[in-house]
């Protein structure tokens, strides 16, 4: 019954989401300054085109995070921002809005009077420190209360005063091995408790989208490597509880195929991938990954490519740079990642964005291959080329039929100029007299062929077109 209730209710972003993260830019050191900044120049510039959610990235609650680059990512034993009840807060150094326990709430109200939407990165479990110092676990969610005096059998006590604390839910054996800030939580009914409090809390601020990490693939136990399935759904459960939609999405890849009813159950994203970055090999390799999880995507349900390494990248992690892909490939990975029905995410500082770039950002033609009823499909993939198919209809296309939509895409993945074709019939178009005319997404030309749609590419480059 819950899992039927939590597929009823999984429904809170119909297209997959498309926004901007601060990690591939920032790594941990965004601040509300470059936040704010980043959400005006998407409300001004890519709102328009679908792009809504505004993401901080991974320790937000950190104080001085980045000061020490040279050997730690995640500083150990950094000191981290707590409220009493042992849930994390918005470093008021770098968030000066978040001071006097405001938390986001400021910050998520400026993004919403854009009209955007405001998301943060948390990692599972609860803050070790918190564990430490057996801080108390807040029951300020009301289904929770609820909950505990409807079944008092529950194992633990109804109210914070005789004693539930983070030592009770914490699960010390469940440690990241990339990151040195949490301890995972229990497969307990107080564990539970604990979920509802930081969803509750996140609820207040505003927050419309979660990035959970270290519980998609666990991958410090590789003979576990869904050791946390458990806090999956307490956290898809304690969504449900605090009263405002908000999207799920879980990190980092890459998930496990064997996994995926559960991903589609309970989460709304997942990653498909390690993190994915500017290199040719892993844009390449995201073809396999496509094709493991193309019967997957769906309605509330994406399985992730990961972020959009494009633009400026890099000052975080101390080189700024541009993006390391060529104009072709650049174009590939947006018409894969739209066509496949992944969300996208921008890392790169928006207000460096320049106008070609933009251009990729605003096609509304590609973008609009995103839609789920799309089911996408890869008909060929070699060592040197791909070809893949998207369509809302459940048989073969006949031209003269204006109710369904076919997208087609070539792929040059050689390091050689190539012709790749495919037979029409093989897209599942029942051919008829006379010609069919296709428009080319990116070039906004239209063409027409009989039999065969062909395209010449460019090294790594690609071809999307739609059949009219």
């Amino acid at each position: 019954m819950d899992i039927l209730t939590n597929r009823s209710k999984n429904d809170f972003a119909p297209l997959p989401p498309m926004g901007w993260n601060s990690y591939d830019y920032y790594d941990t050191t965004v601040d509300e300054a470059a936040l704010m900044r980043n959400a005006a120049y998407m409300a001004e510039h890519l709102k328009e085109y679908g792009w809504e959610y505004v993401v901080a990235d991974i320790q937000w609650y950190a104080h001085d995070p980045g000061s020490q680059r040279e050997r730690f990512q995640y500083i150990p034993f950094g000191e981290l921002e707590l409220d009493e009840w042992g849930r994390l807060l918005p470093d008021p150094k770098r968030f000066p809005s978040s001071a006097g326990g405001a938390g986001f709430k400021p910050l998520a109200d400026y993004v919403h009077s854009l009209g955007l939407k405001f998301g943060i990165h948390i990692m599972r479990g609860i803050p070790r420190i918190a564990a430490h110092l057996h801080l108390p676990v807040a029951y300020d969610n009301p289904v929770t209360r609820e909950r505990l005096a409807a079944c008092p059998e529950a194992g633990f006590p109804p109210c914070p005063e005789r004693g539930l604390n983070a030592a009770d839910v914490a699960d010390p054996a469940s440690v990241c091995g990339w990151n040195p800030d949490m301890y995972g939580v229990g497969a307990l009914a107080e564990g539970q408790v604990y979920y509802d409090s930081l969803l509750s809390l996140y609820a207040s601020w505003g927050v419309d989208f979660i990035k959970c990490d270290d519980i998609c693939n666990t991958n410090l136990y590789p003979h576990r490597p869904y050791s946390a399935r458990h806090e999956v759904e307490m956290l898809s459960r304690a969504i449900r509880h605090c009263g405002r939609d908000t999207v799920l999405s879980l990190s980092p890849g890459p998930a496990l195929i064997e996994e995926a009813w559960h991903y589609e159950t309970y989460a709304n994203m997942w990653r498909i991938t390690d993190d994915f970055w500017d290199d040719w090999r892993l844009l390449k390799d995201m073809f396999k990954r496509c094709q493991l999880w193309q019967s997957h995507v769906s309605r509330g349900c994406y399985p992730d490519c990961d972020m959009l390494p494009l633009g400026v990248l890099g000052k975080g992690f101390g080189r700024e740079r541009n993006t390391n892909f060529t104009w072709e490939e650049q174009r590939t990975m947006m018409t894969l990642w739209c066509l496949f029905g992944s969300p996208l995410m921008l890392g790169a500082e928006l207000t460096k964005l320049d106008k070609r770039t933009l251009t990729l950002l605003t096609n509304s033609a590609v973008l609009a291959m995103r839609d789920p009823r799309f089911r996408p499909r890869q008909l060929r993939l070699t060592e040197f080329e791909a070809v893949w198919t998207a369509s809302d209809a459940s048989g073969e296309i006949c031209p003269d039929d204006k109710n369904s939509t076919l997208y087609v895409a070539l792929f040059n993945l050689s390091d050689e100029k190539r012709r790749v074709s495919v037979p029409l019939a093989e897209c599942g178009v029942r051919l008829s007299h006379g010609a069919l005319c296709l428009r080319d997404l990116w070039e906004d030309t239209l063409l027409q062929t009989r039999e065969l749609l062909q395209a010449e590419l460019a090294p790594h480059a690609c071809a999307a077109y739609r059949l009219l």
